[in-house]
């Protein structure tokens, strides 16, 4: 994750400085940073050596020569989206920065366009009834229901996949055996699935208590009815930057009110906001989890997300968000399928 520690300038670095940290280090550039640790440029070889063309000394500052407008990519950008970034600006490296320009690492476009295997497991909740669904989910269950072309959970394990991700299980209960003959042990798909089987209603916590063997490193719980490019590798890299126990995925969810709201003291009005606009974060049904967390896991009882995280803070552990900014959807009514239906195309390989 913290791969461009030796790598770092102020805009009062020095040329010679700059040529050290650059011949040394295993990385074609050198990143600027300005007091608040923003990325606010970036350095070359190549500029260093126009600079010296140019007249400039070694012991001159970078300020002059340093690319001011320096191409960068946001934590939550898709693996796709930072690729494209890349290879538009023909660059070979391109620095990950948070909501607040300040840098999380750097991704080289080789790594990218290469995917390595990981271990981490990925437990998808696929048992839900999907009544809001029906007639459509009446003979076929919801993570089955096409959209485009080919079933919602496919679609989430293959977005899993191009990240290395291939150690799925699927935890399964109303029709659990379409599933099972659809999927098979995924080696279609070139990833290895198992299965869950859920007798009862576990929620989306409670079905973990299931597993036969308990993950070693951190893994993903993920609602098996939602459409996403979250770039997976990124909330693993967060979860793990920020020493998390649970991670959950939000999104922000405006709500405006549709009247003018009368701020009182007593009887004196002392305000009026016309048709205020409030903005929350929501949970987003993704959710990286540490191995500890089955500590508070009962055995086959039901018990959700929500519960697992409140318990989790009240034993003073850690829990941290992940923005989602990616194209994120709920396929849970008619008209949010029907919103997929018309969508997928644009953010998904057909």
């Amino acid at each position: 994750m913290k791969n461009y520690k030796d790598i770092l300038l102020s805009p009062t670095s020095t040329i010679k400085e700059a040529l050290h940290i650059i011949d040394k280090g295993a990385k074609r550039i050198a990143i600027v940073l300005d007091d608040d640790e923003r990325v606010i440029g970036t350095l070359t070889d190549g500029d260093l050596r126009r600079g010296l063309l140019n007249g400039l000394t070694l012991d001159a500052s970078i300020e002059s020569i340093y690319f001011k407008e320096p191409t960068l990519a946001n934590v939550n950008d898709s693996k796709e989206l930072i690729i494209q970034k890349a290879l538009r600006k023909q660059i070979y490296q391109i620095p990950i920065v948070d909501n607040n320009g300040k840098i999380v690492k750097i991704e080289e476009l080789s790594n990218l366009l290469k995917t390595d295997a990981k271990d981490n497991r990925v437990i998808l909740m696929a048992g839900g009834l999907g009544t809001r669904l029906r007639p459509l989910t009446q003979e076929t269950p919801k993570p089955l229901l096409k959209v485009g072309n080919k079933p919602i959970l496919e679609t989430i394990i293959e977005n899993f996949a191009k990240y290395g991700f291939l150690n799925i299980t699927i935890s399964v209960n109303y029709k659990a055996e379409m599933i099972k003959e659809y999927f098979g042990d995924g080696s279609t798909l070139g990833v290895h699935i198992e299965y869950i089987q859920e007798s009862k209603r576990l929620g989306t916590a409670g079905a973990l208590s299931l597993m036969k063997e308990r993950p070693q490193k951190p893994f993903f719980v993920m609602n098996a009815d939602l459409l996403t490019n979250v770039n997976f590798e990124h909330l693993l890299d967060f979860h793990q930057a920020e020493h998390s126990v649970a991670t959950m995925c939000v999104r922000e969810y405006d709500y405006q009110v549709p009247y003018g709201v009368i701020e009182t003291e007593g009887s004196v009005i002392t305000a009026i906001e016309e048709k205020p606009l409030h903005k929350f974060f929501v949970n987003a049904g993704i959710y990286t989890l540490s191995p500890q967390v089955f500590e508070y896991i009962p055995q086959n009882e039901f018990y959700d997300m929500p519960t697992l995280f409140e318990d989790i803070i009240n034993n003073n552990l850690k829990t941290v968000s992940f923005p989602v900014h990616e194209y994120w959807l709920d396929i849970g009514r008619i008209e949010e399928f029907e919103q997929a239906q018309n969508e997928y195309s644009e953010f998904f390989n057909v």
